[in-house]
């Protein structure tokens, strides 16, 4: 490995990255495991703080809710801004924000103080996401250097969810629940301190001026669409989730009119003419669907199938990641050895569907196979993410690094609530032609309710009850893990000839 100062370059014409970028890239990938972490931090932290702060219901869904809405709300905004002001100056901004936000969430007195902070660390979190892949951009210019980094960043991101509820968990159970966000603070406060020194400042050097408009613009589109898939899953298709979704949907469309028409729009519809950048953000949607999707069914069915408790679901959870660590790194390996990138993103969407083909094959007691079939869709959702991201940030403009990156994570974050919407609603209309129609009403609403009902009932009425409603749950998922299936299959064919013959120029 040549140092940083170094002028040596690849065939390709990039320049080799030294110890300085790799160093770099450890600092970077720290926050972003946390960034990704505060998403499912709250899991098993949620009991304590109501003991302690005594939350209304409605504050509760709001101190869960608020971090991801502000960060799906903002990424585009902060990946544009990034571009404006400089990467590197946003990241620290952000790093900055998180830890003192951290810092208030862990010390909070009151369930409006914590929501408030936790609205800042979605704000901060929107900084460093789309920061941190533009950054990857800058610093590996040569493409086999930036296909591994960006795996990297793929499986620190992936890893982050799982490892989040697993942490908090241990941390509730020794120390008091504002440890969970204490945590931040050492990661933070490495990058406010290396950052300076490691990494390069990039930004546009013709941005034009800021397209205000298009901030409201852009979180009235995200925002309600957001909402709306988040509920839809558990309340059902009530109108006002639907009425959410359109509204969304309305503001989105002006939202792009206004990205068409202005003269420095927050996101450059050049973008969508790099080669392969349009189909990775449909891919990359379509990825996320599939895995968030599936963990709408798993985390229950580890917890109210099984009847684990949730420490034991957490850290069984944690057995598909190792194969997930190994996945991304396989996938360039593979490209780098010359296998078109359309094959590799191809085999992992049959991967994929593959996984969610095992799990269609679980019944009540299928720890194992289930565990396999999470392992098994994780690694090949992996590959394909790892690869669309090199593609679609190697055919983006370096100039506009934070706003390919943001796109992407954008579309992650609808791709994931949507797929908890879809596959969480053919699960429970499933689930609710199983149970019989003399069961409780409780019980045809969720696994969850007819387990607190059966618990109720004398002897063998409620043992039957829990046995019905499991049985009911694991046809829903079941049927769930069929639609996955066939849709990964679908994104296979659909990958093969979108990305075939796609070759991005070195640059």
């Amino acid at each position: 490995m040549t140092n940083s100062t170094s002028t040596t370059t690849t065939p390709t014409g990039g320049a080799l990255a030294g110890r300085r970028e790799w160093t770099a890239l450890g600092v970077l990938m720290l926050p972003l495991l946390l960034v990704s972490m505060d998403v499912s931090v709250l899991y098993f932290a949620i009991p304590a703080i109501s003991a302690d702060l005594q939350p209304s219901g409605t504050q509760q869904l709001w101190i869960f809710d608020i971090y991801a809405f502000v960060l799906a709300g903002l990424l585009m905004t902060m990946g544009s801004l990034g571009d404006r002001i400089g990467r590197r100056k946003l990241l620290l901004i952000g790093a900055a924000a998180f830890g003192v936000a951290s810092l208030t969430a862990a010390y909070a007195n009151s369930a409006e103080t914590l929501i408030a902070a936790r609205a800042v660390l979605g704000i901060g979190g929107a900084t460093l996401m789309p920061s941190t892949m533009a950054l990857i951009r800058t610093m590996f210019t040569d493409p086999g250097q930036r296909a591994k980094a960006i795996g990297m960043w793929s499986g620190v991101m992936t890893a982050g969810i799982a490892l989040g509820s697993v942490m908090s968990g241990v941390l509730v159970q020794y120390f008091w629940w504002g440890s969970v966000f204490l945590v931040n603070l050492p990661a933070m406060a490495l990058l406010l301190v290396l950052g300076p020194f490691l990494l390069p400042e990039s930004r546009d050097p013709a941005p034009g001026r800021f397209d205000w408009p298009s901030v409201p613009l852009s979180m009235a589109a995200v925002l309600p669409v957001v909402y709306g898939l988040k509920e839809i899953p558990s309340e059902g298709w009530h109108a006002q989730y639907v009425v959410s979704i359109t509204v969304g949907l309305l503001f989105a469309a002006l939202f792009v009119h206004r990205q068409r028409t202005a003269t420095n729009p927050m996101i450059s519809p050049a973008l969508f003419r790099g080669a392969g950048f349009a189909p990775s953000v449909v891919l990359n949607l379509i990825a996320s669907f599939a895995m968030l999707g599936s963990a709408f069914f798993t985390t229950q069915y580890l917890q109210s199938v099984l009847d684990k408790s949730a420490m034991e679901a957490a850290l069984w959870a944690l057995l598909p990641s190792v194969p997930i660590g190994m996945a991304a790194p396989m996938a360039t390996v593979l490209v780098q050895r010359g296998v078109n990138r359309a094959y590799v993103v191809t085999a992992g969407f049959a991967i994929g569907a593959a996984g969610y083909a095992l799990l269609a094959l679980a019944d009540t007691d299928s720890l194992w196979l289930v565990l396999t079939a999470c392992g098994v869709l994780a690694s090949g959702i992996v590959m394909v993410i790892s690869q669309i991201t090199d593609l679609a940030m190697s055919s983006a403009p370096v100039e506009r690094a934070g706003s390919a990156s943001s796109l992407m994570e954008t579309g992650a974050e609808f791709g994931g609530a949507l797929g908890m919407a879809v596959l969480g609603s053919i699960g429970t209309a499933l689930y609710r032609h199983e149970i019989p129609a003399s069961a409780p009403d409780a019980a045809h609403e969720t696994l969850g309710g007819a387990l607190a009902v059966a618990a109720q009932l004398p002897g063998r009425t409620g043992d039957a009850l829990a046995t019905t409603a499991r049985e009911a749950f694991t046809s829903g998922m079941q049927g769930a893990a069929i639609a996955g299936a066939v849709l990964l299959a679908g994104a296979a064919v659909l990958a093969a000839r979108a990305l075939r013959g796609i070759h991005v120029a070195d640059k």
